[in-house]
């Protein structure tokens, strides 16, 4: 998995942090809670860079040890598709946390 990603929780449900890719370098990048919605696929998160939509996050939980995390997916024209990837805690504390990526496998093969 590689580190697309650094944030800090800036408050109860929200992080503040940047994103780093060949194509996207981008300071405090914001993952805030969504407006609530009665649709059960509906984002838990917003993220977004000074008012502009990066893309959606979804609250999710480790099977092993139920640990919270969020499921990302950025979206941004210069990329040839949407970037799938995990905002996971570093450490206990729940202060300091990694946007992590890694290449979908291939299904077909």
């Amino acid at each position: 998995m590689a580190v697309v990603g650094t944030f800090k929780k800036t408050g109860a449900n929200e992080y503040t942090g940047t994103i780093r890719t060949l194509s996207l370098q981008v300071k405090n990048v914001r993952i805030i809670p969504a407006e609530a919605s009665s649709s059960e696929t509906a984002p838990s998160h917003r993220v977004e860079l000074a008012g502009i939509d990066l893309g959606a996050a979804w609250t999710k939980a480790t099977k092993e040890d139920n640990r919270e995390y969020l499921g990302v997916k950025l979206d941004d024209p210069t990329f040839a598709a949407p970037i799938f990837a995990n905002l996971v805690a570093d450490d206990d504390k729940g202060v300091n946390y990694s946007l992590m990526w890694s290449r979908p496998h291939n299904r077909n093969k």
